[in-house]
């Protein structure tokens, strides 16, 4: 089982080399890490941007351009689009954000002609954090793309969670559906359908897993809080995943545990038909190199 986000990368290191398109890729933590994730011998990776920018940035980190491709695109659209058309050209295995914003990032992977989210897909969004004050990895769902999931979006959500969690050895997830309480609470939805998908996976549902919910945050990851609140409960206070109510209590944990507990994380896109790396602009290169790892681990 992988406890470290470095030991992700140490896991990819030993298997065969991707391909990682890179969209607009004039952006110093890109190449960072992308350098880094070609150096470690993870990826071969084709750079797509303005090509005298994505020089003069490699020469400022003293980076030699030529162990990337370089395509050239005048725009971060025209960069992302032709990135995610390498993917379904089989030009290339992951996708990769770079300088361009999240918004035009996922529009081009939403792309009805050459996208890559299959036909009734659900797009999301699983991210991977070290926290300093948690014993292990954790994974949660979804910081970045579905801003209200409905119950058939969570039951896609949870199951991308155990994918992620089982590819990183974990064989047995334990699975907190989050809420405002671990009480339950009729007139609150995220509390309802917290408990529904934690009785589908008393039944068997989601495979060999452990869920419950609800359950707040406080709750879930810290057993010293079950145990005062006289809560008995086989994921509290050892969750390896959080399914979010909602994006606007995924992302603000993702942006407090990144900047207010300097989190190392690893973030990927899931539900497309290639791993899709996408991290905040403001992520570190270090992030950004373990979001590339867990996205060879995941194609």
């Amino acid at each position: 089982m992988i406890t470290k986000l470095e030991e992700l990368v140490s896991v990819v290191q030993g298997r065969p080399k991707k391909r990682m398109a890179v969209a607009y890729a004039q952006d110093e933590h890109t190449i960072e890490a992308v350098n880094a994730a070609v150096d470690m011998g993870i990826v071969d990776a084709i750079l797509v941007g303005d090509t005298n920018e994505i020089q003069r940035i490699c020469m400022a980190l003293e980076v030699d351009p030529n162990k990337f491709s370089i395509v050239h695109a005048e725009s971060d659209v025209a960069s992302a689009n032709l990135a995610v058309k390498m993917i379904n050209d089989g030009e290339a295995d992951l996708l990769m954000k770079g300088l361009v914003s999240t918004d035009k990032y996922m529009r081009a992977i939403l792309n009805k002609e050459y996208g890559l989210l299959p036909p009734k897909g659900v797009l999301s969004h699983v991210a991977v954090f070290e926290l300093p004050a948690y014993h292990k990895l954790l994974l949660v769902s979804d910081v970045a793309v579905i801003p209200y999931p409905d119950l058939k979006q969570k039951m896609a959500l949870v199951r991308y969670l155990i994918s992620a969690a089982r590819a990183m050895g974990i064989e047995r997830p334990k699975i907190a559906a989050i809420a405002p309480s671990e009480q339950m609470l009729p007139g609150v939805e995220s509390s309802i359908e917290a408990a529904v998908l934690s009785k589908m996976a008393d039944r068997g549902q989601f495979g060999d897993v452990i869920m419950d919910g609800p359950l707040a945050l406080d709750v879930a990851l810290f057993s010293e809080v079950a145990h005062t609140k006289h809560l008995s409960s086989p994921v509290a206070g050892d969750a390896d995943c959080l399914l979010m109510p909602n994006l606007d209590a995924g992302n603000v944990f993702y942006k407090a545990a990144n900047h207010l507990c300097n989190a190392p994380l690893a973030a990927m896109v899931v539900g497309t038909k290639a791993p899709c790396v996408l991290t905040s602009r403001g992520d570190s290169a270090e992030s950004k190199l373990y979001s590339i790892a867990l996205a060879a681990l995941n194609a």
